[in-house]
């Protein structure tokens, strides 16, 4: 599965991914706000080993795709759409931290919450986000995602537990933002 936007292709992972995913899930500041992480190269393989096994099952309901800039054919990180039920989905984005400030997890995620509501057909697209990841809720903000709420220690980080902001957008939103 492929999707263009303007700079880059989100596409199912490789196996060939493993050095660029390793790289960005390994990075302690990248997965600073993360319930994985850093990364051992046996760690990294076994969500690559994940994320392609997903792509095969039928009705596909998890979307793992490497995010790679178009230019270059280069893996810069990952993003996800996990449908959660029949009508919703969770979505996800990591980038190495090289390419963070450049609109890209913007990009990225923009284009999949288009794919969710368009060829999946879902009524709501959500993301949590720790209330001290700037940049993580910036890109939802820019998106067109809506404060909902705070989860009070909902996830487990690093060994302790974190509250996370639960953000989301309706289908009717989006197509108001269109």
């Amino acid at each position: 599965m492929e999707i263009h936007t303007e700079r880059l292709v989100l596409r199912d992972f490789r196996q060939e991914d493993l050095q660029a995913v390793h790289e960005y899930a390994s990075d302690p500041e990248v997965v600073k706000y993360m319930s994985f992480g850093p990364n051992t190269l046996a760690d990294s393989q076994n969500f690559l080993d994940r994320a392609i096994g997903k792509q095969s099952v039928d009705p596909r309901t998890d979307y793992d795709l490497g995010v790679a800039l178009k230019s270059e054919d280069r893996l810069i990180g990952g993003c996800r759409v996990s449908k959660t039920s029949k009508i919703e989905a969770h979505l996800g984005y990591i980038l190495n931290r090289r390419y963070w400030g450049k609109g890209y997890a913007t990009e990225a995620a923009k284009s999949l919450v288009e794919y969710a509501f368009g060829e999946l057909g879902l009524h709501r697209i959500y993301a949590d986000v720790h209330p001290d990841n700037a940049g993580s809720i910036r890109v939802l903000e820019k998106i067109g995602m809506t404060l909902e709420g705070r989860r009070r220690e909902y996830v487990m980080i690093h060994g302790e537990y974190a509250d996370h902001l639960l953000y989301s957008i309706l289908e009717h939103e989006w197509r108001e933002l269109r």
